[in-house]
């Protein structure tokens, strides 16, 4: 009885070994910016374990740098509602939401806001998740409110030089349009 249980746990430990191993190829492959390999790689791992976390930010990642943004949703919604305290989950799912933000439309990006803001309420340095917010706010015109988030940004990584570069760029912006500006008094364009 005892020898069964022995290889009962053993083949269970080589199950468990196997996924770990197939799940950190799998981010490998993403790390690598190699999406589909990943996917390829992640998919019967999510098909065998649907509410493990690791697997649906990991199979999400993917299908966001392929531009497979309803795959990414779909996944990472059922995630974040069997994970409701998972920040990475929320941040791509806000990714997922968002798709290009240069064509997203106002409900895509307040939905990306929404859950941007989850995963910050969660842990408030969770990593990009202001400069996100950062670029959202200035592709909607807020320049203050932009700022604001890309010196949090600055602030959770003090190497962000991105976000450096927007505060720097929106100040310029907000100084030159600011009435007692001697640019906007001579009627100059701040841009």
């Amino acid at each position: 009885m005892a020898e069964q249980t022995n290889a009962g746990e053993s083949a269970v430990e080589r199950v468990s070994e196997e996924f770990k191993r197939a799940l950190s190829e799998g981010a490998w492959l993403l790390r690598s910016n190699r999406p589909q390999a990943a996917v390829e790689k992640l998919l019967p791992l999510y098909e065998q374990a649907p509410t493990n976390a690791d697997v649906a930010i990991n199979l999400g990642g993917a299908y966001i740098l392929l531009a497979r943004w309803n795959q990414a949703v779909r996944v990472l919604s059922k995630a974040t509602e069997l994970h409701p305290h998972n920040p990475m989950l929320w941040c791509n799912l806000a990714a997922a939401y968002l798709g290009r933000l240069e064509l997203a439309g106002p409900q895509q990006q307040q939905r990306a806001i929404r859950a941007y803001e989850r995963a910050l309420a969660l842990d408030a340095a969770t990593p990009h998740v202001h400069y996100h917010l950062g670029l959202i706010y200035k592709e909607q015109g807020d320049l203050s409110r932009a700022r604001t988030y890309f010196q949090e940004a600055l602030a959770v990584n003090p190497n962000d030089r991105d976000a450096l570069h927007w505060i720097e760029r929106i100040t310029v912006q907000l100084e030159a349009a600011s009435p007692a500006s001697p640019r906007a008094r001579h009627g100059e364009d701040p841009a």
